[in-house]
């Protein structure tokens, strides 16, 4: 674990591992890495790996501001700067690949490919009227329940009951402010069309089941888009099926990028 300082805001990372292509792993919405910690073990043996708690998150510092999607890529980039990480696969779980996807557009020499896993990314019409009642709820007095409800809504019955209740405590750890901002500028107000059409990279799209994504569209504007889709899991499929989700990466990374996985050339 370790700290840079940008612009006074603290930003706690994890570093490990070595050999390429890097890899960087950016967590979902008020969450931590220790939800990318799966990726961690998987790619530490053959890959750099970075993980970054984004700002307002984990161990990372919470100033009072708006958090939009743009402001955490930017951290994300500046990062890679500071650390010398060049050509990153980076990859995203929810808010995470809309950080990634961002970061492709904003950034393009940067990333060598994107993976989002089970991320909104120009969403089914109609997705922010289903959201409004969360909206409305977590802008009363009880944010943390009213988080908790709807990531509750996340999860299969299948799910491990340890993982899930772990993911939901958590939840009350994130400030308001953080909440607040991420949930309206992050996941409401930011412009996944047009990331999507500046992305010039390859991208993996992992569904695990949610209605985040019209994966039609997201091919229309972006047609170098891979997709997958796990099995027996939902949103939080990187914690109950890893093995699903690193295999596909994996074989993301070969046939995009001609890259080694694991010590293994042309196949996983």
């Amino acid at each position: 674990m370790a700290v840079l300082v940008r612009d006074g805001v603290a930003l706690d990372y994890e570093e490990t591992g070595h050999g390429g292509p890097p890899i960087v792993l950016v967590h979902g919405a008020f969450c931590d890495r220790s939800d990318v910690g799966a990726l961690v073990e998987h790619y530490r043996s053959s890959h750099r790996v970075v993980a970054v708690d984004l700002r307002g998150h984990g161990r990372s510092d919470a100033p009072v501001q708006n958090y939009p999607v743009d402001v955490f890529a930017g951290d994300v980039a500046w990062l890679c700067a500071q650390l010398g990480v060049h050509r990153p696969v980076v990859i995203g779980h929810s808010l995470g690949g809309q950080v990634a996807l961002q970061l492709a557009a904003d950034h393009p020499d940067l990333p060598a490919a994107v993976v989002a896993l089970d991320s909104t990314i120009v969403p089914p019409p109609g997705a922010a009227d289903v959201l409004a009642p969360v909206t409305a709820a977590i802008a009363g007095p009880n944010h943390v329940g009213a988080l908790q409800q709807f990531m509750a809504m996340t999860m299969l019955p299948t799910d491990e009951r340890t993982r899930a209740a772990g993911v939901l405590d958590r939840l009350a750890a994130v400030p308001r402010h953080v909440v607040m901002s991420t949930w309206a500028d992050g996941l409401l107000g930011w412009d996944s069309a047009a990331a999507a059409a500046a992305c010039r990279t390859p991208l993996l799209y992992l569904d695990h089941g949610s209605p985040n994504c019209d994966l039609v569209r997201l091919a229309q504007l972006c047609p170098q888009l891979a997709v997958g889709r796990t099995v027996g899991a939902g949103h939080w499929a990187l914690l109950e099926v890893p093995d699903q989700v690193t295999a596909m990466i994996d074989r993301f990374m070969v046939t995009s990028l001609g890259a080694p996985v694991g010590g293994r050339e042309g196949g996983v």
